[in-house]
């Protein structure tokens, strides 16, 4: 178990240290200089003083020593377009708000979607089946954005029930999160009913199943220790890497409702060429990735006793 927790250390190591690279030379090329607008009328001395403190005037190479020296201490340095405000600092600010909406989305969207798949594959070939696949495809088929315009339409224009936008922090702001709560979930709602659906039914065809009911299994022990225990594996796969994202929130959602998280920071970023936003915001993306795809290999094993992510001795 040492050695499989220090090579996968390391492997996620090695391939956060491959992304950053990546990242830090391709927001380098892109055309376009965050600071030419803000010094345009300024003296050109003030011009060089201001790419002299963001280290911009220095060769790329030596850039990206430079950056790559101040991450290892834990600095990801100042915004480019915001002076004075570091970048964990709007980190810091911006990420429980995105943070506590999609929270609820997941939360909301994967119980939905679990039973919504576990009543389709208990109903198979009857109307329930047929209106969680309706539910499912239309989940999938509709954007998000064209979701959460509707809700606005019916529940803040046409009815007046809930507020659309002008959230606030604290309890207070919790009925400007069911909105965009509901239309980041109703993705994951049909997902999760697709695969629940289909990983019941494959497990309803296994043998053991038939064996618990000629033993008279209860329906409550047979649904969660036999069948819903053992579909679990495929949605666990695509849980994680949205676990990964619950701090990233929803670039179009939070447009869409004026909500100051995470979201709408990063399409801010990349508008205004921030290089150490950029960066910033994905390393914390892919650092949260690749950790959720270890959690997710360390899963499966304490729900599936078979599977072994390590071997012993």
């Amino acid at each position: 178990m040492k050695n499989y927790l220090i090579n996968r250390i390391l492997s996620m190591l090695l391939t956060l240290f491959i992304v950053v690279t990546g990242v830090f030379f391709i927001v380098r090329l892109v055309p376009g200089d965050p600071l030419a607008s803000m010094a345009r009328n300024l003296p050109e001395q003030i011009k060089q003083n201001f790419y002299a403190h963001y280290g911009l005037n220095k060769p790329l190479l030596s850039q990206y020593f430079s950056y790559i020296k101040e991450l290892c201490q834990g600095n990801m340095g100042e915004s480019l377009v915001y002076p004075g405000r570091t970048v964990i600092g709007i980190i810091k600010r911006a990420a429980p708000i995105s943070a506590r909406i999609n929270l609820q989305a997941l939360v909301f969207g994967v119980s939905s979607g679990l039973l919504l798949g576990l009543l389709a594959a208990c109903k198979k070939g009857k109307w329930p089946d047929y209106l969680v696949m309706f539910i499912a495809v239309a989940g999938i088929s509709v954007p998000s954005f064209v979701m959460a315009t509707t809700l606005q339409y019916y529940f803040t224009v046409k009815f007046n029930l809930l507020p659309t936008i002008g959230y606030k922090a604290g309890i207070a702001g919790f009925k400007y999160t069911i909105l965009p709560t509901i239309a980041l979930s109703f993705a994951s709602i049909a997902i999760y009913a697709r695969y629940f659906r289909a990983s019941v039914l494959e497990v309803l065809s296994q043998d053991y199943i038939l064996t618990a009911r000629a033993k008279g299994v209860s329906g409550l022990r047979m649904a969660w220790f036999h069948i819903g225990k053992n579909s679990l594996l495929p949605v666990i796969t695509i849980l994680g890497p949205q676990i990964a994202g619950i701090f990233i929130g929803s670039f179009v959602i939070e447009s869409i409702f004026g909500i100051p998280g995470f979201g709408q920071v990063y399409v801010e970023a990349i508008n205004n060429r921030d290089f150490t936003m950029i960066l910033g915001q994905t390393i914390l993306l892919n650092g949260l990735y690749i950790f959720s795809l270890f959690i997710v290999d360390l899963v499966y094993g304490l729900v599936d006793p078979r599977i072994k992510i390590f071997k012993k001795g």
